[in-house]
C-alpha cells in the first residue's frame, strides 16, 4: 500500500470503529467528526519533549525502532456532554462516562488499526489513553496532547489543554508505526483567544481550586479534583476527572480564533 492508501484505510477504519462502538455497546457518548493527523517519527520536536513534559518522555523511534509515522486522532465531544459539566460542584455524570467510554473506544481503534497495519506487513506500537503517567510527579513517558500538538492537530491554550478545530473538549489518542505517511502541516496561529489577543481568561475562573494560572498549573492540585470526583463517581471506575477548564469556554467546542477570522456573512 502506498501513503495515501494507508491513510485512507486509517481514516475510514477510525470512523467505522466509532460507529460501530455505539451501536455494538450502546455507548450513551455521542461524538462528533474524529480529526485525524499524522506526525513525523524522525520530528526532532520529539526529543524536545523532554525539555517540555519530561527527561523520560519517549521518542517514537525509543517506542518502536524503525518508527516512521505517529498517527495521532481526537474524538470530540458533542455539545450535551460538553455542556452537562456546567456550572460549579462536581464533575457531571455525563462527562465522567463519556471519559470512560472515550478512553474504551480508543483501545478499540487503536486495536483494529494495529490488526490493519500488521495484516498488511507494518509494525505499531500502541499507548493505553490515560493512567500511563508517574502518579507522584504526574508526568507522562508519551503525552498524547504534545504528540497531537506536533502532529498539528492544535495548539495549547491558557488551560494546557490542545484547541483543536473541534475545540477542546474530548480526547486524544496516538500510535507508531514503521508505515510512512506524509506527515499533517503544524499550526502556527494561536487557538486560544488569552494568547491571541489577551482577551479570555475564562478557563482560570472555572478552574475549583484554582490550580490554573497565567503563569503556572500546579498539576498535584488538579488531580486531587479528579481523584475526589472519581471518589464520588465510583471508585472502581478511575473516572479521574474534572474538565471545569474546557467545558463551558470559548474554545469547548471550536476553534474560537479561527471562529472571529471567519468573514461575515452581508446582511441580506
Amino acid at each position: 500500500m502506498d501513503a495515501e492508501a494507508i491513510k485512507t484505510s486509517i481514516e475510514q477504519l477510525i470512523t467505522n470503529c466509532i460507529s460501530d462502538y455505539r451501536l455494538v455497546q450502546k455507548a450513551r457518548s455521542v461524538w462528533k467528526a474524529p480529526l485525524i493527523a499524522y506526525a513525523s517519527a524522525r520530528d526532532p520536536l520529539f526529543t524536545k519533549f523532554r525539555n517540555v513534559v519530561s527527561p523520560s518522555h519517549h521518542t517514537p523511534r525509543q517506542l518502536l525502532s524503525g518508527a516512521e509515522t505517529v498517527i495521532v486522532y481526537f474524538l470530540p465531544f458533542n455539545e450535551r456532554i460538553v455542556r452537562s459539566n456546567a456550572g460549579p460542584g462536581p464533575s457531571s455524570r455525563e462527562w465522567a462516562v463519556a471519559y470512560l467510554e472515550t478512553n474504551t473506544l480508543i483501545h478499540a481503534i487503536n486495536e483494529q488499526l494495529m490488526q490493519s497495519l500488521e495484516q498488511n506487513g507494518y509494525a505499531v506500537t500502541t499507548m493505553p489513553a490515560t493512567h500511563n503517567f508517574d502518579t507522584k510527579q504526574l508526568v507522562s513517558p508519551w503525552s498524547h496532547k504534545h504528540i497531537a500538538y506536533a502532529a498539528g492537530l492544535g495548539k495549547f491554550g491558557l488551560h494546557h489543554m490542545l484547541i483543536t478545530a473541534q475545540g477542546a473538549a474530548g480526547r486524544l489518542g496516538s500510535l507508531v508505526t514503521n508505515a510512512y505517511i506524509t506527515p499533517s502541516a503544524r499550526v502556527d496561529k494561536e487557538a486560544c483567544l488569552y494568547k491571541h489577543d489577551g482577551s479570555c481568561r475564562a478557563c482560570l475562573s472555572l478552574c475549583p481550586v484554582g490550580a490554573l494560572r497565567e503563569t503556572r498549573f500546579d498539576r498535584h492540585a488538579c488531580y486531587v479534583v479528579c481523584r475526589e470526583n472519581a471518589r464520588r463517581l465510583n471508585p472502581e471506575e478511575k473516572a479521574e476527572v474534572c474538565g471545569k477548564c474546557v467545558s463551558v469556554t470559548p474554545c469547548a467546542l471550536t476553534d474560537p480564533v479561527a471562529d472571529q477570522q471567519k468573514p461575515q456573512a452581508p446582511d441580506a
